[in-house]
């Protein structure tokens, strides 16, 4: 237990370090402006709205649904190289420990307020609301549905995402009188959205990067693949479940150290009473497998 207290705050302070340095346009904030510099030619790796005031960089999920503009080809090798060279590398650690959001709903979801139990077959089926998502709104709708001029919208931004609301949608309001005026329906829609995720960290861990998140479902099409693996040593894990506990993810590490729903918080190897897992690169685990099969 108090090996586990020491580590968390390492990898939140990632978190909020990562957050900070990405958001340090301080100026934005005192003056309600987008900064627009040549930083914002480039996207992070994490969840982080492009019209934060503070938001030095491009959001990859606004950058992705950009890419599927023709009219930006070279844009869009750049957002999708980016994007799967990350997930290639390191799979959906960048959701354990680069996304600010992720802090978010974990700082508030250890609010002491009764917490949510999802049924097993429910949650099952809404962790695949996330893809849906991604194909729809990310993908799909920007390349089908587009005006008369051939201009498509960022739809997920513009209907869905919490991130762009609390972190681009409150701020620039709240610092611009004319936005005050000119917020109609879609921004009350937006707040909702926001109020009901929020409400949701309380009591459900990271309900939005279980079930709604695009960027981590894209990320998780690359965990079985990642160059970064989460390992079991057979020879001493006892399957005694302490791992599967661990999780907030809901994931049995033992039987699914490649699962798509893992953010690679390394919990579990912190909770394993037997030292039978471990962070490795994918050379190094199927080296082990060999090893544990002769």
């Amino acid at each position: 237990m108090a090996e586990r207290k020491r580590h968390f705050p390492v990898r939140k302070t990632v978190q909020g370090i990562w957050g900070l340095a990405q958001n340090g346009h301080l100026a934005g904030f005192l003056t309600g402006t987008i900064y627009a510099g040549p930083l914002k030619q480039f996207c992070v790796p994490g969840m982080n709205c492009y019209a934060c005031p503070g938001a030095l960089f491009a959001c990859p999920i606004g950058a992705m649904q950009a890419s599927f503009s023709a009219r930006r080809p070279k844009f869009a090798f750049y957002v999708l190289g980016f994007l799967t060279t990350v997930g290639v590398l390191v799979g959906r650690m960048i959701c354990g420990w680069l996304c600010l959001f992720g802090l978010i709903q974990e700082l508030l979801y250890r609010i002491p307020v009764p917490k949510l139990s999802i049924p097993k077959k429910a949650d099952r089926i809404l962790r695949y609301l996330k893809y849906v998502v991604l194909v729809l709104f990310v993908v799909l709708f920007p390349i089908i549905l587009r005006d008369e001029y051939g201009v498509s919208f960022p739809y997920f931004c513009k209907w869905l995402c919490p991130v762009g609301a609390l972190e681009g949608g409150i701020p620039l309001v709240l610092l611009d009188e004319t936005l005050r005026q000119a917020a109609h329906w879609l921004y009350a829609w937006k707040m909702l959205l926001l109020a009901l995720c929020i409400a949701a960290s309380m009591v459900i861990y990271r309900p939005f990067c279980k079930y709604i998140c695009p960027l981590g479902a894209f990320y998780a099409l690359f965990q079985r693949f990642s160059f970064l693996q989460l390992k079991v040593n057979q020879a001493r894990c006892t399957h005694c479940g302490s791992c599967a506990r661990a999780c907030q993810m809901q994931v049995n590490p033992a039987e699914h150290p490649c699962s798509g729903e893992c953010i690679r918080c390394g919990a579990c190897v912190r909770a394993c009473p037997h030292q039978a897992l471990c962070f490795g690169m994918a050379s190094q685990a199927k080296e082990a497998r060999m090893k544990e099969a002769t």
